[in-house]
């Protein structure tokens, strides 16, 4: 079994690999950690927000570089899906980071730092929306028996 330092730890880096490119979905540890009682709730909560917010924050970096890497076969985001996340980011402003915690969300916060969005501004309007997705997914998954 895992100890708790353990699983908080692999949450923290799922939560965080989620919120940049690499392929990874938090919820499944989250989920997982959450129905084995591996750590008391709220610290689940807090870690993955923690690192999920963490990713975004390398997104916003990536952001401020973007015309340097956007051509790289590596980059985060396709240019259509930076593209349309610009547009968006137009019309709704700093607003549609509460969205970044949706699919395709992340590339809000890559725009953010594109159009150099304040780093407090950023910080809190991402660290809002990707922590109230856990506490929903807590609740969800509690409602569902868990």
């Amino acid at each position: 079994m895992l100890t708790e330092a353990a699983a908080l730890g692999g949450l923290f880096l799922a939560a965080f690999g989620a919120a940049t490119i690499l392929p990874f979905q938090s919820e499944v540890v989250f989920v997982g950690l959450q129905l084995g009682q591996a750590a008391p709730l709220p610290m689940i909560v807090l870690v993955a927000s923690i690192g999920n917010v963490l990713g975004a924050v390398v997104n916003y970096v990536l952001g401020l570089w973007v015309e340097h890497f956007r051509h790289r076969r590596w980059f985060p985001v396709t240019e259509a899906q930076l593209d349309r996340a610009q547009r968006i980011y137009a019309r709704w402003g700093v607003w549609s980071l509460l969205l970044s915690w949706a699919p395709l969300g992340d590339a809000f916060t890559v725009v953010a730092g594109v159009m150099r969005t304040h780093w407090a501004l950023f910080l809190l309007l991402v660290t809002v929306a990707k922590t109230g997705r856990y506490i929903v997914l807590a609740w969800v998954t509690a409602l569902a028996g868990g």
